[in-house]
C-alpha cells in the first residue's frame, strides 16, 4: 500500500519539476539564472484560475481533447513500474494498453486541432500524427526485445526484470535499444532536435501549434499532460537503462527520483548543444531509432 500511494504521489507531483529542471539546465548553458525550478507549478495554477474562451467554430471535441489527453496519460502513468516496484496496475498483456493509451491521447490532441477549422492548426496536425507513424514501431519493437528477455507481457515485470546482470548478458542489445529509446523519448515529448516547445515560429511548429486555440484550465492540462508524458516515458527510459536495486525500498525510491532528475538534466544538455533538425531530416532520424531498436531485437533473438 506504502508503494502505490507514493506511486501516486510522484506521478501527480513529480513530472511539473522535471521542466523545471530541463529550463535551468538550458539557461546554465546559456549563462542565464534562468526561471525558477517551481516556475513550471507557478504557470498550472496561474492558469487554472484563469477563464477559458472557445471558438464558435469548435464542438465538443475541442473540450473533450485535453480531458481524454490526460486521462489516458494518467492511467498509462498507473501501468508503469516506478523504479523497482511494481506498477499499482499490472496484468499480462498490459503493455499492448500502455502502448494505445499514448496513441489515445493523440488522436484526440490531432483531432481537437483539427475541429477548430484553422489550416494553421490543421498543418501541425498532419506533422504530428506523420513522425508518430515513424515512432511507434520503434516503442513496440523495444517493448517485444524487453518481453522476450523477460519472458512476461506484463510492464511490471519487463521493468523489474532487467538488472546489472542481465546488462552483461545482452549488452550491445541493451545499448542499441537504450539509443533507439532515448530518440523515441526526446521525439513523443516534442524536445529538440524534434521539436521546440518554446517556439512560436510557423513552418517549424508541430505540437505547440495544435494547441493555441486552448486557454486557461484547458492549456493547463495540456501542459500538465505533456510533463506527465515525460515522466512516464522518463520512467519507461530509467528502468531500461539503469536497472539499479538495493533490495531497501526507501533507497530505490531515492534512486528513482535522482535518476529521473538526471534525466531531465541530460535533456536539458542535449537540448542546449543541438540545434533543432530540418523537417526532413526528422524521418531519418526517427527510421534510424527502429534499425537500433530492431537490431537490438535480433541480436536477443538470436
Amino acid at each position: 500500500m506504502t508503494d502505490i500511494i507514493i506511486h501516486c504521489a510522484l506521478t501527480l507531483l513529480f513530472p511539473p519539476l522535471l521542466l523545471g529542471i530541463i529550463g535551468k539546465t538550458k539557461a546554465a548553458f546559456a549563462g542565464r539564472v534562468g526561471a525558477p525550478f517551481l516556475q513550471p507549478y507557478y504557470d498550472l495554477i496561474k492558469l487554472v484560475r484563469k477563464g477559458s474562451v472557445f471558438s464558435e467554430t469548435t464542438t465538443w471535441v475541442f473540450r473533450a481533447g485535453p480531458v481524454v489527453t490526460l486521462s489516458a496519460t494518467l492511467v498509462a502513468a498507473l501501468l508503469i513500474p516506478l523504479g523497482r516496484h511494481a506498477a499499482p496496475v499490472s496484468f499480462n498483456g498490459d503493455l499492448i494498453l500502455f502502448a494505445y493509451l499514448f496513441g489515445l491521447a493523440r488522436f484526440f490532441t490531432t483531432i481537437a486541432a483539427l475541429d477548430t477549422g484553422s489550416s494553421f492548426e490543421g498543418m501541425g496536425a498532419a506533422r504530428e500524427v506523420t513522425f508518430s507513424c515513424l515512432a511507434e514501431p520503434t516503442l513496440f519493437i523495444a517493448l517485444i526485445t524487453l518481453a522476450r528477455t523477460s519472458g512476461s507481457l506484463s510492464l511490471s515485470t519487463i521493468l523489474t526484470h532487467t538488472t546489472p546482470a542481465g546488462w552483461l548478458a545482452t549488452g550491445a542489445s541493451m545499448l542499441l535499444l537504450i539509443g533507439a529509446l532515448f530518440i523515441i523519448l526526446l521525439a513523443e515529448n516534442c524536445r529538440i532536435p524534434f521539436d521546440d516547445p518554446t517556439t512560436h515560429l510557423e513552418l517549424t511548429m508541430i505540437h505547440e501549434v495544435m494547441v493555441l486555440d486552448h486557454s486557461g484550465p484547458a492549456f493547463g492540462m495540456i501542459l500538465y499532460g505533456a510533463a506527465l508524458k515525460l515522466f512516464v516515458l522518463g520512467a519507461l527510459f530509467a528502468n531500461v537503462a539503469i536497472p539499479l536495486a538495493t533490495g531497501n525500498a526507501l533507497v530505490d525510491w531515492v534512486i528513482f527520483v535522482v535518476t529521473m532528475a538526471a534525466l531531465a538534466v541530460a535533456i536539458g544538455v542535449v537540448e542546449s548543444v543541438m540545434a533543432r533538425l530540418r523537417l526532413v531530416r526528422i524521418p531519418q532520424l526517427l527510421v534510424g531509432s527502429t534499425i537500433l531498436a530492431a537490431f537490438s531485437m535480433l541480436l536477443v533473438l538470436r
